[in-house]
């Protein structure tokens, strides 16, 4: 079932994920080689907590951490470790925090120091995806349209869309219905209404679109080995079209 937020939850939902565009600018100052995704991890719990709010993550269907760190062929739930960040990978950070009820939930991928062309490149090409879809998330349209948007920006590019995971809608629940795919056809779909609240992420890979999860249970990687790039805003539907809630 769909639901609908009042422009006062709508409220509560955009200080939530301010939370987090907060949080991405000031880790954007400490990724740099040499530092491990579980300080960033540390960083990003003590910092969330500041702000009144709770890690969305942590304990969530067992998972341990306040972020999901994925580093190069990792697609999306990388768990922060020892590991530590070299010049010329990159890192997704997924992160929600809860705050009076209400879940956020945002992504973006960062270069650690100089990367390559093609790492830019297949980042660029996931975030210009993002922002295409989010411009369809408009009352009367059709949630897939959302998805072609998403799919043909990055098909065009020469990359491919991850199959296995999805956007979702969000609210006091991170996961709510409906799904959101990052591939379908225009006008399928539920149709869209004022007041929808959506986490809307493109997960695109540089090679195949298929994916396998490590033995840890959560960490899904490229099956061929290949970069993927993920990004990721909560936004609401209004009647004026839609209003992303994760920046600032």
């Amino acid at each position: 079932m769909i639901v609908l937020k009042s422009p006062r939850e709508i409220a509560t939902m955009r200080e939530a994920n301010r939370i987090l565009a907060l949080l991405f600018e000031h880790l954007q100052g400490l990724i740099q080689p040499g530092v491990t995704t579980a300080e960033l991890d540390q960083e990003a719990e003590l910092f969330i907590r500041s702000h009144n709010a709770v890690p969305a993550f942590k304990g969530y269907r067992g998972y341990p951490a306040t972020l999901c760190t994925s580093v190069n062929e990792e697609v999306i739930h990388g768990i922060p470790s020892k590991r530590k960040l070299r010049k010329g990978d990159i890192v997704s950070i997924d992160v929600g925090a809860v705050y009076e009820g209400f879940y956020s939930d945002s992504a973006r991928t960062f270069p650690v120091g100089e990367v390559s062309d093609d790492a830019l490149r297949l980042m660029e090409a996931t975030e210009r995806a993002l922002m295409e879809g989010i411009e369809r998330a408009r009352p009367g349209n059709r949630l897939h349209d959302i998805s072609a948007a998403i799919q043909d920006v990055v098909e065009r590019a020469g990359f491919s869309v991850v199959r296995e995971f999805v956007g979702h809608g969000i609210g006091r629940s991170l996961h709510e219905d409906p799904q959101v795919p990052n591939f379908g056809r225009k006008g399928s779909g539920p149709l869209l209404q004022e007041g929808m609240t959506l986490a809307i992420e493109p997960m695109v890979n540089q090679g195949t679109w298929k994916v396998e999860i490590l033995d840890d249970g959560w960490t899904a990687v490229t099956a061929d080995g290949s970069l993927s790039a993920h990004f990721e805003h909560s936004i609401a539907i209004t009647s004026n079209g839609p209003v992303i809630l994760s920046v600032l």
